[in-house]
């Protein structure tokens, strides 16, 4: 299950990958996220995070790793645990006209075993999840 988001703001794409590639700043623009720690690395490809959530009323834990980094253009990061992998992939680019920063929000969910079959159950939730983090980024992203 997959859900897109495309956010516009007059932020430079240098200073938006800059805060999406601190994966340490999930807690400030993703609205599941209690708190994300760098764990092992120097937040370059390969390093490892340790990240707190909240879905549906319940805490998870998952372990984030830097999957690959273009700077100024490309974050992709990949969330597992026992019961689902997440990639959050984030394109950036100029905005409009050269000015500002285009970004395209992915996020990527696979369930494993028994939540598998709630999936078309989860739909719900995850697109109020995708609308709660672009509002947050809509809000996030202007301050930088």
């Amino acid at each position: 299950m997959k859900i897109t988001r495309t956010i516009t703001v007059d932020t430079p794409p240098s200073a938006v990958y800059a805060y999406l590639s601190d994966f340490t700043t999930s807690d400030q623009w993703d609205p599941g996220t209690i708190d994300t720690t760098l764990v092992e690395g120097d937040g370059a490809v390969g390093s490892t995070y340790h990240n707190r959530s909240v879905f549906r009323g319940n805490e998870t834990e998952l372990t984030y790793v830097t999957m690959d980094l273009q700077e100024d253009r490309l974050v992709v990061m990949r969330g597992e645990n026992r019961t689902v992998i997440v990639q959050d992939t984030m394109s950036i680019r100029p905005g409009p006209g050269g000015v500002g920063t285009e970004l395209v929000y992915e996020a990527d969910f696979t369930f494993k075993g028994l939540v598998k079959l709630a999936t078309p159950f989860l739909r719900g939730p995850l697109t109020k999840l995708g609308d709660e983090a672009e509002e947050a980024l809509n809000r996030e992203l202007p301050r930088l």
